[in-house]
């Protein structure tokens, strides 16, 4: 088996080879999922499949790594081989991907003088640790060792972060010392300006764009006149961001019109082929002048829905594909099983400030601190204190803060600061002896950007009245990843609550879950995060995979910040609602 690069050619085993990729990312689908999109991918004609990985999911905690269930890169990447697919594998250290933080560990952060995607010595040495753990589980699996991995990457779209060339040089050394031995590449966008700061000697330079072939290639064609051209990542849809107002579509047609450009041109890897879903609090986000929070849905209008259903674009796309490839291409198979459930009573209810000591072991603190600093990475964070005198019409002053902030005296919402508003501050009422409390959700770390390192919780001064530090804090981390400690009743008086319901499964299948009588929270279904919601939409509906239910009784517990709507009722139904 030999994979090389020679001139402006792909060669396969001496021959000259297009390459036509699809984008799977195997942490955002499930691991049942993974062989039926591969024989969609292979009906479609594709002879590749490209893959980031997420060295957050991989590395929760320093040291201890997890490649189990759907983190499981080595049995994603030999079923891809059984299926007649080759390979192509991003590592990172950052992928964007609007996954949370660009898939970097969120304990990064805690440590002193660090910079990220930079030469900085403790960032390398933790790469390095990574990325050892990671090539052992693949490295059998190179095109070179009889596996079907073509090719690696070294970083991703650096040219536009930064400009550290060792650093660059030193990702590719780290990748030959352990045993990397068949091509790397680097993908950047198409500027002169990105390619010269984000491409380096011994790496293929590939580029990420949508449209316009030619246009987006006459820099690379001026630096790299010799050289194989491929769009490493050939957007075919976009990524929805809450309260976007819809749901972000690109034309079929218009799509397959860039594909039979780029296939003339050389060669090219579809994002995505499918996009799967964000579930739990892995979400990133985009923070430019404004913090823009990822839907749970990562659908991107991709040639697979979000739970794999075949669309018009693939059918388009696939009737192009045909023109560049030899012989028939296999049927298309049939979409898996969809079902309706139907709505569901959560009877079961429990404030959540008759939780709060079940879920969490309060930290004291002389001032709060952001999230990182108490050693929690996602979901909320509360902080209470005890007021020593009145506070009529008071203001209360965040001088920084991530990301949504809910202020409670005693048990009675006093307002709601999020991270957007022309002013942290919000006013309180409270007398001596009341209990304040701050509730703070991380509604994911920017993936994108100057403003990654960014920290959740309140970040800054708090100031209560005439800017006066209030001290003396009760800080309890609520990564909420063990709701089985919640006591449930029948009666709340508090927005913020849990709910929990029983619903019976006759045959196993996908669904979708609708909360419309609810406003913001999350949802565990059989202990399984599935993701975030959000009344200001775009996404109406959540996905939820046949894989986590089973035939008889299912439990469904919904976390529920901002008070309901209309009844605690929810509806399972056998199709999305994305807008």
């Amino acid at each position: 088996m030999d994979f090389k690069i020679e001139g402006k050619d792909f060669i396969i085993n001496g021959e000259p080879t297009k390459i036509i990729s699809g984008a799977v990312h195997y942490f955002r689908n499930m691991k049942g999922t993974w062989r039926d999109i591969f024989k969609k991918m292979k009906a479609m004609g594709l002879n590749c499949v490209e893959t980031y990985c997420a060295w957050n999911m991989h590395e929760k905690k320093i040291g201890e790594f997890d490649f189990s269930g759907n983190l499981d890169i080595r049995e994603f990447v030999k079923i891809a081989q059984n299926e007649g697919l080759m390979v192509i594998v991003r590592p990172g250290p950052y992928i964007c991907a609007e996954w949370e933080f660009g898939g970097l560990p969120w304990w990064l952060q805690n440590m002193d003088d660090m910079e990220i995607r930079c030469s900085n010595p403790t960032y390398m040495e933790h790469f390095e640790s990574y990325l050892k753990n990671l090539f052992d589980q693949i490295r059998d699996l190179l095109f070179t060792n009889g596996g079907p991995i073509i090719m690696l990457q070294c970083e991703n779209e650096y040219g536009y972060y930064g400009d550290d060339k060792e650093y660059l040089k030193s990702l590719y050394n780290i990748y030959r010392k352990h045993g990397i031995d068949v091509p790397l590449f680097t993908s950047d966008g198409t500027s002169e300006a990105n390619l010269l700061d984000g491409t380096i000697e011994g790496c293929l330079s590939t580029l990420n764009f949508g449209s316009r072939v030619e246009e987006n290639f006459k820099a690379h064609d001026k630096l790299f006149p010799n050289s194989p051209k491929m769009c490493m990542e050939m957007w075919n849809g976009w990524f929805d961001a809450w309260g976007d107002g819809f749901h972000h579509t690109t034309s079929a047609g218009d799509y397959a019109k860039v594909v039979d450009d780029m296939l003339k041109r050389g060669s090219l890897n579809m994002y995505m082929f499918i996009g799967g879903t964000n579930f739990g609090f892995t979400s990133g986000a985009n923070h430019y002048e404004k913090f823009t929070p990822d839907v749970t849905s990562y659908d991107y209008d991709a040639m697979l829905t979000e739970c794999g259903d075949v669309t018009p674009k693939y059918l388009a796309v696939r009737e192009v594909i045909k023109k560049y490839v030899k012989g028939e291409l296999p049927p298309v198979p049939q979409n898996r099983e969809k079902r309706a459930y139907g709505k569901v009573s959560l009877e079961e209810r429990a404030g959540f400030f008759n939780n709060l000591d079940k879920l969490s072991t309060p930290i004291f603190s002389n001032v709060p601190k952001c999230m990182e600093w108490y050693g929690q990475g996602y979901g909320y964070i509360a902080y209470t204190t005890k007021l020593n005198r009145d506070y009529i019409n008071t203001p209360i002053t965040f001088a920084e803060l991530g990301d949504r902030a809910q202020i409670y005296v005693n048990d009675t919402l006093n307002g709601i600061v999020y991270v957007n508003d022309n002013e942290l501050k919000a006013t309180i009422n409270a007398h001596a002896g009341d209990t304040l409390t701050i509730l703070v959700e991380n509604m994911g770390r920017a993936n994108f950007g100057p403003k990654m390192m960014r920290k959740k919780g309140i970040t800054g001064r708090l100031l209560l009245g005439n800017n006066i530090i209030h001290f003396n804090w009760q800080v309890y981390p609520l990564p909420m990843d063990n709701l089985f400690k919640v006591e449930y009743g029948k009666d709340f008086n508090e927005p913020s609550c849990f709910l929990k319901g029983k619903f019976n499964v006759d045959k196993v299948a996908d669904t979708f879950i609708y909360l419309d009588n609810f406003k913001k929270g999350f949802v565990q279904i059989n202990g399984f995060n599935i993701g975030r919601y959000w009344e200001i939409g775009p996404q109406r509906s959540l996905y939820v995979p046949a894989s986590i239910l089973h035939e008889g009784e299912n439990e469904i517990v919904v976390f529920e910040s901002d008070g309901l709507k209309g009844e605690a009722v929810v509806e399972f139904k056998d199709y999305p609602t994305l807008q």
